[in-house]
C-alpha cells in the first residue's frame, strides 16, 4: 500500500560548474515531482550547482530531519552523505552514476557490505558491475537527453568535420587528432565542445559529421547520445557504461566483457577499447569513410542512432522513474500542493 508520509529526498554533492551528474539527479526529483510524489533536493552546500531543468523544492542538508518512512538517494562516491539517511532508519538508496567511484570514499574499515543500504545502477554495465564486486542486484534507471534539442538537420555541410569535448580525456583527445592529422587520409575540421550551453551543443553537433568520445571511465555517457540525435556518427570509446547502447556498425568490430543485452536497433558507430589511440583514429576514418561514400551503410547507422537516442528520451526516463517507484511505494497518492509544497 502506498505510503502518503513518504519522501524521496535526493542528496546534491557540493558541485560548482555544471555536470551531467546533477542535472540526472534534479531531473529525478522533477519527475516525481511530476508524478504527483513528494520529492525533495537536498544540497549539501547552498553554493552547489543547479541545473535549469524544474523548480524541485530544497531542504537544506543540516535540516533534512529523515523519518523511516523516506528514500534517502545518494550518488556514489558520497559515502558520508549517507549519514541522515543510516541515522533515521531511512531506506537509503546508492545511485551508482560511474562504476569506477563506487568504492571511493569508503572510510578506513569500512565496507559496503556493512551497510544497510540499496543500490541502483544508470546503466546494465553498471549493474553489471556492482553485482560482480558486492554480489547484490540492483535495479536499472537510465538518464535520458532532450530529443527536442537534440535534433538531426535536413542535410548536413559539405566539408566534413568532427566534433570533440576537450573536458573528457584532453590530452588523449588531442593525440588522437595528431595522429588522424599525421596519417593524412581525410581533410576534416575539428570542432570544439566546451563552455557552451545545451543549445549551443545542440547547434554545434548538427553542424558536425562524427562525434569522437574520449570520455572514460562513464556510467552511461550523454554525448554519444546527444551526438546520435543530432545525426552524427559516434565514434571512440565507451567507458564500459557506454555499452548500454552502443553497438558496432563493423561486425568484426571490438566487444566489451560485461554482457550486452538485446537493443531494439542496429549498429550505431565505431567503439574501441578505452585509451586506445590509433583504434580511435581507424574508427574515426572508418565514420568518415562513411560520409564520403553517402551509401545505405550510412543511411542505416544514421538511422540506428535516431533509434538508440528515442530509446533513451527524457520521456523514457520519466516512464522509468514512474514504474521504480510504483514498485517501491505504490501508487502515487497526489495530496493538494505536491508540486511545490515545503518539506
Amino acid at each position: 500500500m502506498a505510503n502518503s508520509t513518504a519522501r524521496t529526498c535526493i542528496f546534491l554533492p557540493p558541485v560548482r560548474k555544471p555536470t551531467g551528474g546533477v542535472t540526472v539527479l534534479y531531473r529525478i526529483g522533477a519527475m516525481l515531482r511530476a508524478a504527483g510524489r513528494k520529492a525533495y533536493m537536498v544540497p549539501r552546500e547552498p553554493t552547489t550547482w543547479r541545473p535549469d531543468v524544474a523548480d524541485v523544492p530544497e531542504i537544506d542538508f543540516a535540516d533534512v530531519a529523515l523519518t523511516p518512512d523516506d528514500l534517502w538517494l545518494v550518488p556514489e562516491g558520497w559515502v558520508n552523505a549517507l549519514a541522515p539517511g543510516l541515522t533515521a532508519k531511512a531506506r537509503c538508496l546508492v545511485y551508482v552514476q560511474n562504476w569506477a567511484y563506487l568504492f571511493s570514499g569508503l572510510p578506513p574499515g569500512v565496507s559496503w557490505r556493512s551497510l544497510p543500504v540499496e543500490f541502483l545502477a544508470v546503466s546494465r554495465p553498471v549493474a553489471w558491475f556492482v553485482e560482480q564486486s558486492l554480489g547484490v542486484p540492483a535495479p536499472i534507471l537510465r538518464p535520458g537527453i532532450d530529443v527536442s534539442v537534440f535534433t538531426a538537420p535536413a542535410a548536413k555541410p559539405g566539408e566534413l568535420s568532427i566534433a570533440w569535448m576537450p573536458r573528457k580525456n584532453k590530452a588523449l583527445a588531442e593525440q588522437i587528432r595528431a595522429v588522424f592529422e599525421a596519417r593524412g587520409r581525410f581533410k576534416a575540421t575539428w570542432r570544439e565542445i566546451h563552455g557552451l550551453d545545451q543549445a549551443g551543443v545542440a547547434r554545434t553537433l548538427r553542424e558536425c559529421h562524427v562525434f569522437v568520445a574520449t570520455g572514460f571511465p562513464e556510467g552511461c555517457p550523454l554525448p554519444p547520445l546527444e551526438a546520435m540525435a543530432s545525426g552524427c556518427v559516434p565514434v571512440g570509446f565507451a567507458g564500459l557504461g557506454g555499452w548500454e547502447y552502443m553497438r558496432q556498425i563493423d561486425p568484426a568490430g571490438y566487444l566489451p566483457p560485461c554482457p550486452m543485452g538485446p537493443v531494439e536497433w542496429g549498429g550505431n558507430g565505431y567503439f574501441v577499447p578505452d585509451n586506445d589511440i590509433l583504434g580511435c583514429v581507424l574508427a574515426l576514418e572508418n565514420a568518415l569513410a562513411l560520409w564520403q561514400e553517402g551509401s545505405g551503410r550510412l543511411r542505416d547507422a544514421l538511422a540506428a542512432g535516431q533509434a538508440t537516442a528515442k530509446a533513451f528520451s527524457l520521456e523514457a526516463q520519466a516512464n522509468a522513474v514512474a514504474d521504480l517507484w510504483g514498485a517501491w511505494e505504490g501508487p502515487a497518492v497526489p495530496t493538494a500542493g505536491t508540486r511545490g509544497a515545503a518539506p
